[in-house]
């Protein structure tokens, strides 16, 4: 449960668009990054939202949609968004079949969650995940740090443990049927719906069990008896200590599954003191890259209405920018094992290649490229498929180019990202066909060349 201290956090200038002004109060927005990916992605029809190279967009789209509707009408001036890792956490220690059995993700969701993040990157909103827990456990404790700051806090997730947070000054945001319909759960609206407050409501999931997360509850128990025995004997440690009282079937069946409930108790308590690495005060947007998002709504070709709705919501430029977006042609070429070096020494020397337009593909958390693309200034392009890529020289020489770290180029290859080779009028086995795109983001006097 979050609690409220009397000091409140010092004040500082807003930086999310549209939050309350330097000295105002302050209210924290945190997101349940997957939960709400995952709302998105199936909310929308993901073969209405794929891009001519084959990328699915839907949950991009979706969440997008959602965090604009977030930033306009919430007005946050601290924000961030929590994500679950890959590894186990310390649930899956207590109870090995922990979240066992969950139906297979979707192969057009991952790709998607890499691009929702470097979208998020670009707008200069923070994300957040530690390892060994999970998403809702970084929210818990970064929810319990602002209230003790005396912050307002709001949590969108489809996740129902969250609702144990909630409080006069910390509201979950649960998402319905739609991805814009987000329902305002307060402490009132939590007794109306589960007839328990926000602190029980972890026993009465405890009680109930939580198909999601593979905890079975008590055979014969549902929400309206779990919420009685709550109401009238207190929490699951009270019904453990009073379990001879219950009468009739459930009251023997939960006595049967006495260990099951107090394994689900232990699972579903979140996490209040995760190492997060930084504080509630750090949670602020910073500058966003326009030009970052100008070519990434490209690449996802999304209309102008989703662009236009998300540069509103930004605010004004600080400078009028031109956007000059041309297709040309581009010779592609398709380089064999250990030959990317001498492509690369024909058509840019090393004093060139800092600025080399480069789109590379790599396999998720396994490091190895599974496609790359590269567009030169003298318009000559190559598609490099991973098995090019055995020989050591050439591998090192596409991860240097493949480093986000280097300075971002005027032009960049507008490439299929998902499993390579994709094929664009072609075969399956055969080189792709990327798009190439030129794109110029520079004041409004500058000119093209």
């Amino acid at each position: 449960m979050v609690k409220t201290a009397e000091t409140p956090v010092q004040s500082s200038p807003s930086q999310v668009p549209g939050g309350a002004p330097p000295g105002g109060p302050q209210r924290l927005l945190l997101l349940d990054g997957h939960s709400m990916a995952f709302r998105a992605f199936f909310a929308l029809p993901v073969e209405k939202f794929t891009t001519s190279t084959g990328q699915s967009t839907n949950a991009i789209y979706g969440f997008t949609s959602m965090l604009i509707k977030l930033l306009r009408e919430e007005e946050p001036t601290h924000i961030a968004v929590a994500w679950d890792r890959s590894e186990p956490t310390f649930r899956h220690d207590v109870y090995e079949d922990y979240k066992a059995g969950r139906a297979e993700t979707p192969q057009e969701f991952p790709s998607q969650v890499e691009l929702m993040q470097e979208l998020l990157g670009l707008l200069g909103v923070p994300s957040v995940s530690a390892p060994g827990f999970e998403a809702d456990d970084v929210i818990a404790t970064l929810a319990l740090q602002a209230g003790e700051q005396g912050m307002e806090v709001l949590i969108a997730s489809g996740d129902r443990d969250a609702f144990q947070l909630v409080t006069d000054d910390c509201t979950v945001l649960y998402p319905g049927k739609s991805i814009s319909d987000l329902t305002r759960m307060t402490p009132e609206r939590i007794v109306e719906k589960y007839g328990v407050p926000p602190e029980r409501y972890r026993d009465l999931a405890a009680l109930v069990g939580e198909k999601s997360d593979n905890l079975p509850g008590v055979p014969g128990v549902g929400p309206k008896t779990a919420a009685k025995w709550i109401t009238k004997y207190g929490s699951v440690d009270d019904l453990v200590a009073r379990a001879g009282e219950l009468t009739g079937k459930a009251g023997q069946s939960f006595r049967d599954h006495v260990d099951d409930v107090l394994r689900n108790q232990r699972l579903n308590v979140l996490a209040t003191d995760v190492e997060v690495g930084r504080g509630v005060a750090d949670l602020t947007m910073a500058e966003a890259d326009r030009a970052g998002i100008h070519l990434l709504f490209d690449n996802l070709e999304f209309a102008s209405t989703l662009r236009d709705r998300l540069f509103s919501v930004l605010g004004e430029e600080q400078a009028e920018v031109t956007r000059i977006d041309d297709g040309f042609s581009v010779e592609l070429s398709a380089p064999g094992t250990g030959e990317l070096a001498d492509w690369l020494g024909a058509h840019a020397d090393a004093s060139e290649r800092a600025g080399l337009a480069v789109s590379g593909i790599w396999g998720g958390g396994t490091g190895e490229i599974t496609g790359l693309a590269i567009a030169t200034a003298d318009g000559a392009a190559a598609y490099i498929d991973p098995t090019a890529l055995d020989s050591g020289d050439d591998a090192a020489l596409a991860r240097w180019l493949s480093d986000p770290d280097r300075p971002k180029p005027s032009m960049r290859p507008r490439v299929p990202c998902s499993p390579w080779p994709h094929t664009v009028g072609g075969s399956k086995g055969s080189p792709a066909t990327p798009l190439w795109r030129r794109t110029w983001c520079s004041p409004a006097s500058a000119s093209s060349t």
